[in-house]
């Protein structure tokens, strides 16, 4: 066992951090939630992770991502996350994509992974991302925040999650983002994608919702629980 892992033992298994080293993921978007669970996916030590953004920062990126900083307004995004990534763990691959993930490129993006985690800000990317990965048989792993609020879940192929969450009136509308929420939210994303790659039984068809200005957390049953391993696919 590496030492730079050592401090993951009694929370997870050596034989969990060596098939989390066997995984392959897609951060979709680098920006408020993608930085934060690129940080936290390359601190784990999976085998590869690919993060896709077309976008450059902005001022407006300055309150919130953990990737952006003043000497970086108008660089890629994609790019930035490489760099982090080289400097925080070199063992594992990562592949930049400099490029929005769309229709056109979504199967190429996704093929090959283990799991995909929505860091996108808009519905319409979102559904056709979840479609994407159901007709792959990939596990999704939603987010999303809004102010003092923060949503994750797990989508599991055609299960149709997240058309039940935007149906439901659950959908996160305002642009408003504070520093904190962001890593909250990754850190829930980032716990059940965890939990998922190493194999350990999962609720399914739940949508966890925080309140951090009210610290509640509540967990609504959007779809009957499989009741399986969310790491199996299909």
């Amino acid at each position: 066992m590496e030492e730079r892992y050592i401090r993951n033992l009694g929370a997870l298994t050596e034989a969990e951090c060596a098939l989390l080293r066997e995984k392959t993921v897609l951060v979709a978007g680098c920006g408020g939630l993608g930085g934060y669970l690129i940080e936290m996916l390359l601190r784990l030590g999976l085998g590869e992770i690919r993060a896709a953004d077309g976008d450059c920062f902005e001022a407006s990126n300055l309150n919130r991502q953990l990737l952006s900083a003043p000497g970086l307004l108008g660089k890629s995004k994609a790019e930035a996350a490489a760099e982090r990534a080289a400097l925080v763990n070199p063992e594992v691959r990562f592949v930049a994509v400099p490029e929005f993930v769309t229709e056109e490129n979504a199967d190429r993006l996704i093929r090959g992974c283990d799991a995909v985690l929505d860091a996108l800000d808009n519905i319409p990317s979102r559904t056709m991302l979840a479609k994407k990965c159901a007709e792959a048989g990939i596990p999704l792993i939603h987010g999303a925040i809004c102010g003092w609020s923060a949503q994750a879940a797990i989508a599991l192929p055609g299960d149709g999650l997240i058309e039940q969450i935007y149906r439901s009136g659950a959908a996160l509308k305002s642009k408003a983002s504070l520093s904190f929420t962001p890593p909250f939210c990754a850190a829930l994303q980032t716990a059940l994608c965890v939990r998922l790659l190493a194999g350990r039984e999962v609720e399914t068809g739940k949508l966890y919702v925080a309140d951090l200005l009210n610290m509640d957390l509540e967990t609504i049953a959007l779809l009957p629980d499989r009741g399986r391993p969310a790491g199996e696919r299909g």
